[in-house]
């Protein structure tokens, strides 16, 4: 077996050919692979032909499978508790994740990756994702910036992507809140990181409200705009994406309205919360 890797980008995204994820894999594999994973933060492979037990088998490599909040809080019945499912029908006004952000932020302990695999493109050949190397991201703040926001935690509160959904909690449903650091480290890598995002983070905590909006909106913008910090993956058919919850931001590209897209969504977790970067 003879991995081939392609880097995206010189600061983010490879894609992986040459290996069938269905099939076990070996030690030496997935070493390699978590390798990988570590230096790109985001891994495409194409050509693969899953069920659900092999997308979570693949993903069980890495770490323990998560359940989204969805499922905990009894927001979404039925199915199973380890698949988020991204379904958007033809007619769908809006789609998942189409403002810049890391998956579910609000938790005490976020994922450490997310792997979606998406079997049905776009007839119109949209749908891409934008992948933002939160790395680079603190790396270009000026010494001011870092400055003012190390030491500093942000609120993130679950609430405020269910409302961009129009959901509202019914009586005793609960969904996640959390506080952390908005420059966070890297438990593997011990990189520091900037870990604050516009779906997700409510404010910076232990200062005026009117300081937060204008810090936050502006660090939101910044990666938005900022394309040296970026990566686009194209979708195709039975593609898995794998990326690095704690250092990356992505975004789905709202460009098919009126096609049909269709994927499902495992993400792991170590176990480690996000932790302060070293002063």
């Amino acid at each position: 077996m003879i991995i081939e890797v392609s880097a995206i980008t010189p600061g983010i995204g490879a894609e992986i050919t040459g290996l069938d994820i269905s099939q076990p894999l070996d030690r030496d594999t997935i070493a390699s692979l978590r390798e990988l994973f570590t230096r790109h933060l985001v891994l495409v492979f194409r050509d693969q032909v899953l069920s659900r037990e092999d997308h979570k088998q693949f993903a069980r490599y890495f770490a323990e499978l998560h359940v989204h909040p969805s499922h905990r809080s009894g927001l979404n019945k039925g199915g199973d508790p380890e698949i988020f499912v991204i379904d958007t029908p033809a007619d769908a006004k809006q789609s998942n994740g189409e403002a810049w952000h890391s998956d579910v932020s609000c938790e005490a302990i976020p994922p450490m990756a997310s792997l979606l695999y998406v079997t049905k493109v776009p007839d119109n050949g949209g749908g891409d994702t934008m992948f933002a190397n939160m790395y680079e991201a603190y790396n270009e703040l000026s010494k001011d910036l870092k400055a003012l926001l190390l030491g500093k935690t942000a609120f993130h509160d679950g609430e405020i992507d269910l409302r961009n959904y129009g959901i509202k909690l019914a009586v005793g449903q609960q969904y996640p809140q959390a506080s952390h650091p908005i420059i966070a480290r890297h438990p593997e890598t011990g990189r520091s990181l900037l870990f604050v995002n516009g779906s997700f983070t409510s404010h910076i905590e232990g200062i005026p409200r009117w300081e937060s909006d204008m810090l936050l909106s502006g660090l939101y913008d910044f990666v938005a705009t900022n394309a040296r910090l970026q990566c686009r993956v194209k979708w195709t058919q039975n593609t898995l994406v794998m990326w690095d919850n704690r250092c990356v931001q992505h975004q789905a590209i709202r460009d098919y309205a009126g096609f049909a897209r269709y994927g499902e969504r495992v993400s792991i977790i170590d176990g480690k919360p996000p932790e302060p970067a070293l002063q």
